[in-house]
């Protein structure tokens, strides 16, 4: 068992499994991207006190294990890291220098869940979901549909009688 943070008047050790989407599910994390976004996400965290503990970047969605401090919202780091991100990836990627809000990033929404006893066991789901989500994608590249919509256009055609 990892040793518990402290603050001043409190021992605590409160970690979230995190996932987050780009705006219309996009496929924009792409693997440049994905190595800088890592690195802009840990520094984001520890501006909050928090620490990434495990992560990964799939094109179209964020995995992260994030431990945050109690004197914080859950709501309160992920907006402020989702905010931020948009805002930096904008001015890198976008070249845009100016004021920009960063807006049409991220969507809106997030899943969170605490982590509990089940640690090592999220920290390998993180790690495979890269694997799993190709091997599903796999077995979507196969779709039997043009076999199953002759078959059901055949059983849905009555039989004659004789």
């Amino acid at each position: 068992m990892d040793e518990y943070e402290s603050l001043s008047h409190s021992k605590w050790e409160c970690k979230y499994h995190v996932v987050f989407i780009p705006k219309g599910r996009r496929k924009v994390l792409y693997k440049s991207l994905r190595q800088h976004l890592g690195e802009v996400f840990r520094k984001l965290a520890e501006q909050k006190e928090s620490r990434i503990e495990e992560g990964h970047l799939q094109t179209d969605h964020v995995h992260m294990m994030i431990s945050i401090p109690p004197k914080y919202a859950v709501s309160q780091v992920v907006g402020f890291i989702k905010g931020k991100s948009a805002i930096h990836l904008a001015r890198v990627y976008g070249e845009r220098k100016q004021n920009y809000a960063g807006h049409n990033f991220w969507a809106r929404g997030y899943f969170v869940s605490t982590v509990g006893r089940d640690e090592a066991t999220i920290r390998e789901y993180i790690r495979n979901q890269e694997k799993e989500d190709q091997r599903l994608d796999q077995m979507n590249l196969w779709p039997p549909s043009r076999w199953l919509n002759s078959i059901g256009a055949a059983l849905a055609t009555p039989l004659k009688p004789l």
